[in-house]
Parts: structure tokens; C-alpha cells; sequence
């Protein structure tokens, strides 16, 4: 039995999710089809697969902490490590610094490592675990392996991989027209692109190394001109900013001679989009699915998700509606893969709600924007037992603090206060200032921020108990 490294790949946003997915909490870190999230039960899935090393786990720069929360909170082992890529570079940059990293610990050429994505969901398990075993069989080979999913429709949302005598991948195909899908499932040697692969740390070097030699010297150097903080290992933002932008299939897949497809069926989506994510889900008699406090009439094949408050539908069909506290968007479910125009326009707009949700969740426990006017914002922050904000001060807004549950230790100027509940204080602006939950329950209070400039930037930190410096 093969002794195999799992490299999980947690960066991406997941704009076809949207609004649920934003660039801040991407779709990978949340709860979409059951009580964890998907980055997960992408970690669960590991346990069905003996010879497991622990995980290597490559994350962009912003999800470091929700990302370590999340793994803790599943018990995986501690061993485990959290690749920070400063820029987001694609798949074939991400791959490649997380090898070199591995290489760098251990010098074996012959060690099989399998990437996975963070973000699909696999229902059959047990061909999984094979699959896997198949796949490390021939990535000892000398393979560069990719899993081919046995389509189970002509699904124009996946690219497709088609396969040769013995295994071997002839050509990757792009996401086809409906006619040039139903082609490939009638011809029978053509299968979903999952984005699964496994080979050996020595083949991936050789090979990306004479295909893609700018990515490998630029995240060689990523990687040994990196630094490490705990679990965290960041790559060298200087490296990582003039590293090419490819996907791995790009810049490595399409050109080897060495790939081969190891087909199972899996139970295998990667939740895509809203429509992806419907096809997997239990649905009622009326065919709809639907979550949180939703009240449906003669609503049919719809499906329905409410966040913050009731959302009723009545005469829907084919529908999508999908309610937060800042947004909510409606949309024939058949057009569920158009939503990134709208991420697309909310980013040309320069609008928040592409990038932020209104909880945004920091290392200390989170913060919520429940009103914000021109020279005003109101906020409820909550802050984890033991959790610390940095030592901080702000140019341009002045702040009121009102503790409404639990113990607060505050750094005010030149004073250290103990407020508990219904006390506050008042922080000028300029003040050096701290936030600090003492206490064995949560603490929560409510801000009121008061200026002239009440954008997140306006942070000047001094000190930071988990490494932050922007």
C-alpha cells in the first residue's frame, strides 16, 4: 500500500455561487449541503483512505484562520500544515509551491502525493478510496494521473478528459455545447474533468520542469524565500507576483506524455453553481428545495434559502432566490451559471458585497455591520474567550464602545479598563487601543464608529498576536 500526501486546494472564490460566496468566505468554507462545510468534508474524506499523511492545505492570504478554525474544529491531526499564497496565481502555481514545499521537507522523489480541490462533493466513498489506490498504483509508475468522472448526462458545466488504450488521456476537452456533449456520452471513452490528480513528487518536478520551468523557478523561490508562523507557512509575495497564471491542466496536463485517467464512479459534483448545487440536494413533493425560514405556494422545482429572515414565494417554477442580510438575488435556476456577470458588475462598481459579507469573521471572533451611513457606522463585534484584536489606532474615526455581554479588558490611550456589561468607553481618534475578552463565555458589543473615513484600511497596527501587519 502506498504511503500517500494529500494536497488540498483551498483558494478560489466561488463566483458562481454568489452572494452566499464572496471572496472573503468562499464557497469552500461554507455549510452548503449538510452541517459542515466543504473544506470539510473534503478533510473527512481522507479517513476513507488508508495510508493518509496529514494535509497540506494551500489557502489564499485572507482565509488563513477561518480555514485553521475550521480544521480544528473536525479534530484533524495537528500535524497538518496551511500553504498562504500572499496572490492568487491559479491552480498550476499553487500545485507546484505546495510540491516544492513537501520536497523541502523530505527529498523523496518516489513519495505519491494527491490533489483534491476543497470544494466537491463525493457520495461514494468506497470507489473513492479505490480510485485513490488506483491512481497511487500508477502515479508510483511513473504517471501523472487524472480522475475521469463516468458522466452520467451531457453536462455542459465540466470539462472532459478523453481516454486512449490503456488508460491513457488523449485530449482535454473545454466545457462543449449541448450537441458536442451528447456526442462525447454516445462515443462512451469520455469523462468529467474533476481536477483530481496524483502522481509522484519526482514526475511532477521532471515534468513541470521542462513544460512549465517559469512556474517551477518562480515557486522554488516562493517557497525558500517563504517564512513560517506555526501551522502557517506564507510563500514569498515577490516570487508569487511575477509567477505566471495558469491552470494546472494548462500549463501541465494538455502538454505531457505521461497522463492517464483512472475512471470511477464517484457520486461526484463540483456544486458549480446554484443549479449544480439544487441536483444534489433532497427535494420536497413539489421538487424544490429550500433552507431557513421559507414559506412556499404552489412554488414548484425552485430552490429557496433563506439566511436572515422569512422569504415567501409564491407561483415560482425553475426559480432561485436566495436572501442575506445585505442582498438577495433572484434567477431562472437555468441561469444560475450567469451569475458571475453580476460579481463581475459589483466589482466594476467597486461594491463591497463581491468581496464581503456583512459578519466578517477574523481570527478573534467576528464583527457585523448592522448600519452604515456617510460619517457613521454601527457594528456588533464578538469577540472568542482568550481572543485578543491588535494594539491599534485609527486617523480618522473615533469610537464608542458598549459592552452588552461578558467581560471586556480594554488598552485605551495610556489606561487599562474592565468594562462589563452596560459600561463603555470612548476612543478619539489617534488613540492606541486594544480589545480583549478575558472571560470564559463570548464577549459581545456594539461600536459606533464616527469620522470623516470609516473604510477597514484605516488601521494602523502595533501589535498583533496572529502575525497581521495590514
Amino acid at each position: 500500500m502506498e504511503i500517500i500526501q494529500p494536497i488540498i486546494l483551498a483558494g478560489g472564490t466561488g463566483s458562481r455561487l454568489w452572494h452566499l460566496s464572496r471572496e472573503i468566505y468562499p464557497k469552500q468554507l461554507l455549510r452548503l449541503t449538510d452541517q459542515t462545510s466543504l473544506l470539510q468534508t473534503t478533510l473527512k474524506r481522507l479517513d476513507s483512505v488508508p495510508g493518509m499523511l496529514p494535509p497540506v492545505i494551500v489557502v489564499g492570504e485572507e482565509h488563513r484562520f477561518i480555514t485553521r478554525s475550521q480544521v480544528d474544529e473536525i479534530g484533524t491531526d495537528t500535524d497538518y500544515t496551511i500553504l498562504l499564497e500572499p496572490v492568487g496565481r491559479n491552480t498550476a502555481p499553487a500545485i507546484s509551491g505546495a510540491v516544492e514545499y513537501i520536497f523541502n521537507q523530505n527529498s523523496d522523489d518516489d513519495l505519491v502525493l494527491l490533489v483534491l480541490p476543497s470544494d466537491h462533493l463525493i457520495r461514494n466513498l468506497s470507489s473513492f478510496a479505490e480510485a485513490v489506490h488506483e491512481a497511487a498504483r500508477k502515479a508510483a509508475q511513473g504517471h501523472i494521473v487524472t480522475f475521469g468522472v463516468e458522466p452520467v448526462g451531457p453536462e455542459t458545466g465540466y470539462g472532459y478528459i478523453e481516454r486512449g488504450e490503456d488508460g491513457t488521456v488523449l485530449s482535454f476537452k473545454e466545457k462543449p455545447a449541448l450537441e458536442v456533449a451528447e456526442q462525447y456520452i454516445a462515443e462512451g471513452n469520455y469523462f468529467w474533468n474533476s481536477g483530481m490528480f496524483a502522481f509522484s513528487t519526482g514526475t511532477f518536478r521532471q515534468e513541470m520542469k521542462a513544460l512549465a520551468p517559469d512556474i517551477v523557478s518562480c515557486m522554488s523561490d516562493a517557497v525558500l524565500n517563504g517564512t513560517r508562523d506555526g501551522q502557517f507557512y506564507r510563500f514569498a509575495r515577490q516570487d508569487m507576483e511575477i509567477c505566471p497564471d495558469d491552470s494546472i491542466d494548462y500549463a501541465l496536463m494538455e502538454k505531457t506524455s505521461r497522463a492517464v485517467v483512472v475512471a470511477a464512479d464517484l457520486g461526484w459534483s463540483d456544486i458549480g453553481s446554484w443549479q449544480a448545487l439544487y441536483a444534489v440536494l433532497d427535494k420536497d413533493e413539489n421538487g424544490n428545495v429550500s433552507r431557513g425560514d421559507v414559506l412556499l405556494e404552489d412554488t414548484r422545482n425552485s430552490l429557496v434559502r433563506a439566511e436572515n429572515r422569512m422569504v415567501a414565494a409564491l407561483g415560482l417554477e425553475d426559480t432561485l432566490v436566495i436572501e442575506t442580510s445585505d442582498a438577495v438575488l433572484v434567477a431562472p435556476l437555468s441561469r444560475s451559471q450567469d451569475v458571475k456577470k453580476i460579481v463581475q458588475r459589483l466589482k466594476k462598481e467597486k461594491r463591497d458585497e463581491f468581496k464581503i459579507h456583512q459578519t466578517v469573521y477574523r481570527p478573534w471572533g467576528s464583527y457585523t455591520v448592522l448600519e452604515i451611513e456617510e460619517r457613521y457606522q454601527i457594528k456588533r463585534i464578538t469577540v472568542y474567550p482568550g481572543g485578543k484584536l491588535s494594539l491599534q489606532m485609527h486617523h480618522h474615526r473615533h469610537e464608542h464602545w458598549v459592552v452588552v455581554k461578558g467581560t471586556a479588558l480594554v488598552v485605551n490611550g495610556d489606561q487599562d479598563i474592565l468594562l462589563h456589561e452596560d459600561q463603555s468607553t470612548y476612543i478619539p481618534a489617534g488613540n492606541r487601543h486594544r480589545l480583549e475578552n478575558p472571560g470564559a463565555i463570548p464577549l459581545e458589543l456594539i461600536e459606533v464608529q464616527i469620522g470623516s473615513y470609516l473604510g477597514e484600511d484605516d488601521i494602523v497596527r502595533f501589535e498583533d498576536v496572529y502575525g497581521r501587519h495590514e
